[in-house]
């Protein structure tokens, strides 16, 4: 090879791994929508840190001015996506993974708290994830504003408002769902009369499908996309139940009563070999539900229900056959076997928080500010480390921790915290 083609060869290479502040644009893994690329807050990299040094792992960059919420991030190769509301509007922020910011635009006026629900102050702020898809970037913000901006610059590229488009009402808590991108579908579920639940196409927004025959309010839970016995169907939680819905044509496969004291489902479910789990907080639970399909017909049986893993809105993760999860009455955590419901184990941990699951380790976010990394076994809680996480404003932190590419990302109120949490 003469020297100069070499050369150009290597450096193509080297801009195959181009990094600006040390930044690495790889781009070997991704988390571009709620919970992760299948929805389920399961991270399949490895390489990580095994335990945490005291004090926790490296804190690489602090970034302002997210605004409030508790929206959790979508990071791609080059980006990480949030969503916080300011000065009486919500924004979609896209950063680099220096931490800087690249872009900011207005998604629609925020949800507040009416004077007869003053309790509710505290909750005001940005709910849904960004979900990032083929050089779009969607929201759905609180007052039922469905945007897509470019990814790169943030260019608004379409937008409609759910209320007017399918006779909706905004729920009491307002909006709250990250919108499932299904092929060329955008699905999101408005609960209204013109559509509970909807398919857009994700390049312009016009309709393809609307359900019209499901009575249920909408709640507060993020779709999946499952398959089963080559029936696709989305799952997913309305207010008193969880239901199934033929992908393709919006028809209403099946339903069954699932809801807590509140009405207000908000866990994503989890789809596994023909069984949807699902839980709620207030002291209802978890249920396994076994799925039956007979041609396009489903379907569905409770095989088990167990009261004590009650998760209000920090999810669960299933891995190797097990449950793992934050209660929110006893405020515990809990490893529950999948097939017969029974509990595990049962430790204290960091409270009522969220969790991810990566590299054999559970990251455990108490909402009060304790990290805690665990082992994930079925045998016991085994803590790895643990830190405080800084205070980025006023709230709890609700918003769900993200592994990607070796770094841990937070996110509390107006800031965002990057670690590296890659094995040295």
């Amino acid at each position: 090879m003469k020297r100069g083609i070499r050369f150009s060869a290597t450096l193509l290479l080297l801009l195959c791994f181009v990094t600006v502040s040390g930044v690495c644009f790889a781009g070997e893994w991704t988390w571009p929508q709620w919970q992760g690329p299948e929805r389920n807050s399961v991270s399949k990299e490895t390489g990580l840190l095994k335990e945490w040094p005291k004090g926790g792992p490296t804190l690489l960059w602090t970034a302002a001015g997210c605004g409030k919420g508790y929206s959790s991030m979508a990071v791609t190769g080059r980006m990480l996506y949030t969503a916080g509301t300011s000065n009486d509007q919500t924004y979609v922020l896209a950063f680099d993974l220096a931490g800087n910011l690249k872009w900011r635009m207005p998604n629609g006026k925020p949800w507040a708290a009416s004077p007869d629900m003053s309790f509710a102050k505290a909750y005001d702020g940005a709910r849904a994830t960004p979900t990032v898809n083929d050089g779009l970037v969607y929201h759905l913000n609180e007052t039922g504003h469905l945007s897509a901006f470019n990814a790169e610059d943030g260019k608004l590229v379409w937008s409609l408002n759910l209320l007017s488009e399918f006779g909706a009402k905004v729920p009491d808590y307002g909006y709250a769902e990250s919108v499932l991108i299904d092929g060329d579908k955008l699905i999101c579920y408005p609960g209204g009369t013109k559509g509970y639940m909807a398919a857009l196409n994700k390049k312009t927004g016009s309709v393809i499908w609307a359900n019209t025959n499901i009575n249920l309010a909408a709640a507060f839970s993020s779709a999946i996309l499952a398959e089963d016995q080559g029936v696709r169907q989305i799952i997913t939680l309305a207010e008193t139940h969880i239901i199934g819905v033929n992908a393709d044509t919006g028809d209403l496969l099946w339903r069954h009563p699932f809801t807590n004291k509140r009405q207000n489902n908000i866990p994503t479910p989890i789809y596994d070999k023909g069984s949807v789990y699902a839980s709620t907080g207030y002291g209802s639970g978890s249920i396994r539900l076994k799925l039956g399909v007979e041609g396009k017909k489903v379907t569905v049986s409770q095989v088990w229900a167990n009261a004590e893993l009650d998760n209000v809105h920090g999810g669960v993760v299933l891995m190797d056959g097990f449950l793992y999860g934050a209660s929110h009455e006893k405020s515990v955590w809990l490893c529950l076997n999948a097939e017969t419901g029974q509990r595990q184990w049962r430790e204290a941990g960091v409270g009522n928080g969220s969790v991810v699951y990566a590299d054999g380790r559970l990251y455990c976010l108490g909402e009060r500010g304790t990290m805690a990394l665990v082992t994930c076994t079925p045998k016991g809680y085994e803590l790895a480390g643990s830190f405080e996480v800084p205070k980025g404003g006023e709230g709890m932190r609700w918003a769900h921790p993200v592994v990607c590419n070796g770094r841990l990302y937070i996110r509390h109120a107006d800031h965002l915290y990057a670690y590296d949490i890659r094995a040295k």
